[in-house]
């Protein structure tokens, strides 16, 4: 093999830390498994110099949310020359900016909801649209700071003008689309299968997303046969729009709450999670590749300038 040892890149400083350290621990098993020689590395203040110390052939990126998934280590590592996993710095920070990911969307004719990015106070101080709506901060992963505001709320959540507030600033209220969440991962060129989410809690945030029975998966989703074929083929070419590599998971929204149903992109996962309970695996899975097969197809898939 090309590749034989291998700094997993896990934990970081961004919201997503634990999920994160989740990832890398399931990938480090996994690639020793397959013969590789992992070697874990949480990235502190002078990253190249760990990355010097552990002398890897290639990078395995399992950091998840900002200052690993936004262009921001991708760089380093092109700048070290060091190949690795998943997207590089432009499409990664593409599709970390939920604004900039629309952009690219919109170009490429798929569909996606109506929403104004605004500096938190000012959606804090009023209803900037009618509700419902969601908040959302524009640059940060695994439904981390969102809020639904439903019809009848007198106000915004004070939370999102609190001198405690420690995310993003910069947020994006968006028009609440009813129905059903539905995910597609795409792997190379290739979608992999439809998922729909269902929870009991009110909506599928970062606790239902990570913690044991907190969400339910239904693969393959039951939705009508050109609704799946659609999703697979939006989630390829937002892939492919955004220049994404290796490996990504697209989210939709479903509304068939009306006469007329209809798909909606929220956003392009360029790092999707590696945990036992994340959905890239599990499609794999579905398809008959198990998760250790999953990691050594990244691994093979590696490279710069990506």
């Amino acid at each position: 093999m090309s590749f034989q040892r291998i700094a997993v890149l896990m934990g970081g400083r961004s919201a997503e830390r634990e999920v994160s350290l989740s990832s890398g621990n399931g990938v480090m098993k996994a690639l020793a498994e397959e013969g590789f020689d992992p070697v874990s590395v949480d990235p502190g203040e002078d990253l190249m110099a760990q990355l010097k110390a552990a002398r890897p052939d290639t990078v395995f990126n399992a950091l998840h949310g900002r200052f690993g998934e936004d262009g921001t280590v991708q760089g380093i590592l092109e700048w070290m020359r060091l190949p690795y996993t998943h997207s590089g710095v432009l499409a990664s920070a593409l599709a970390m900016h939920k604004e900039r990911t629309k952009d690219i969307y919109r170009v490429a004719g798929l569909p996606v909801a109506r929403s104004i990015v605004c500096d938190r106070r000012e959606a804090a101080a009023q209803h900037l649209m009618e509700p419902p709506y969601v908040v959302k901060p524009v640059n940060e992963g695994s439904s981390v700071g969102i809020f639904i505001i439903r019809k009848g709320d007198n106000r915004p959540p004070a939370a999102l003008g609190s001198d405690t507030w420690n995310l993003s600033s910069e947020m994006m209220v968006e028009e609440f689309i009813p129905g059903r969440e539905l995910t597609v991962s795409v792997m190379g060129d290739k979608a992999l299968a439809v998922t729909e989410i269902t929870t009991e809690l009110e909506f599928y945030d970062y606790e239902a997303k990570y913690a044991p029975g907190g969400s339910r998966h239904v693969l393959p989703a039951q939705v009508p046969d050109n609704i799946a074929r659609d999703c697979m083929e939006m989630s390829v070419i937002a892939h492919k729009a955004l220049g994404c590599r290796g490996v990504s998971r697209t989210d939709f929204r479903y509304d068939d709450t009306t006469a007329k149903p209809r798909l909606v992109l929220l956003e392009t996962n360029t790092q999707p999670g590696m945990t036992p309970t994340s959905l890239v695996p599990e499609q794999a899975a579905h398809l008959g590749m198990s998760y250790a097969k999953l990691c050594r197809w990244m691994v093979e898939d590696a490279s710069c300038d990506r």
